[in-house]
């Protein structure tokens, strides 16, 4: 009686095992029928994979030409000798005199330039930090606290974003002259320490950086809020401060409208401003002379950004993962 019991397990054991395989084997031929239907070969997603970076490539290769070429046909034609940047092949060079040309610029005029230069460095370099200083402020409050009306101020923060800064050009120069700042470099800070830009980053990366434990913490040992912010909340955000001090910057440093209306002094004018009275002259200043200005004024915003690099490559990235 056990042996046939037994045998019979047994055989319900080799009955079961055979089902499981026959399932399996159906399983798998149903898969490889399926990926064969839908067109999943391995070979077709090599093939749509590099289509598809081959695309991009030659997408963003043309854009990289598109900005590219400008700034080529500067550099060779600042380098080209005095009186000749139009007169030869604007695309290669005619032999290398940027170093004397970059000394007649500077000598030119009484040293004009210069001073231009060091005007654009002075108010883009003093509004940038009031404006990063300032929105990071806004930011944090409106991440980090709690208060009546919040979601009303940052829609309104918003809204500012979409307007362009040009509109408020003429109110403000109707309003400095009404109240005697025309040629003050006030005119020109003043308005660029609003930045509504500057605080929307600033809240997205004080709500991501900034953990609420950490203030908490802060609190119970008697940290007031003030000392959290600027010891604690300035620390923990400054990669992301140091983009929104570039974004700043430079909007600042290719400012040109609002400087052109309410510094009419030469000494007082940023760069901008300076080149384009040049270009105006009616040839009174040569136009080679605005054209190695204009490859030198870029300068100062190309070693602030590899200066920066390590910094503002974090703040882009910075709040982008939770």
């Amino acid at each position: 009686m056990s042996t046939q019991l037994a045998a019979d397990d047994t055989l319900a054991s080799t009955d079961t095992e055979t089902r499981g395989a026959a399932v399996s084997a159906g399983r798998t031929r149903a898969g490889r029928n399926f990926g064969r239907g839908s067109g999943s070969n391995p070979r077709n997603n090599r093939e749509t994979s590099l289509t598809s970076r081959l695309v991009v490539t030659i997408v963003l290769g043309c854009f990289a030409v598109y900005f590219l070429v400008p700034i080529w046909w500067l550099l060779v034609a600042a380098s080209k000798p005095m009186g000749e940047q139009f007169s030869s092949p604007g695309f290669w060079f005619n032999g290398m005199h940027l170093g004397s040309n970059v000394a007649e610029l500077l000598s030119s005029r009484d040293g004009i330039f210069m001073r231009w230069i060091l005007n654009s460095i002075f108010y883009a370099g003093v509004g940038a930090i009031v404006a990063t200083l300032l929105a990071s402020m806004a930011g944090y409050a409106l991440a980090k606290y709690s208060f009546r009306g919040r979601e009303v101020v940052f829609g309104v923060v918003l809204a500012a974003v979409l307007i362009p800064k040009i509109l408020f050009t003429l109110p403000l120069y109707l309003m400095f002259s009404e109240v005697g700042l025309i040629n003050n470099p006030l005119a020109v800070i003043l308005p660029s320490i609003v930045s509504p830009f500057g605080v929307y980053l600033s809240r997205v990366f004080a709500a991501q950086s900034v953990p609420d434990e950490v203030i908490e913490a802060a609190r119970i040992d008697g940290l007031g809020e003030v000392g959290i912010y600027f010891r604690i909340g300035l620390r923990m955000m400054m990669p992301a401060l140091v983009t929104i001090f570039l974004f700043n910057f430079v909007e600042i440093w290719n400012n040109y409208l609002l400087p052109a209306m309410v510094i009419n002094d030469s000494s007082l004018q940023p760069v901008t401003v300076g080149l384009v009275s040049w270009f105006a002259s009616n040839g009174k200043v040569p136009m080679a002379l605005v054209v190695i200005g204009a490859l030198v004024s870029i300068i100062p915003l190309l070693l602030l950004f590899l200066f920066l690099q390590r910094f503002w490559k974090a703040g882009l990235t910075a709040g982008a993962l939770k």
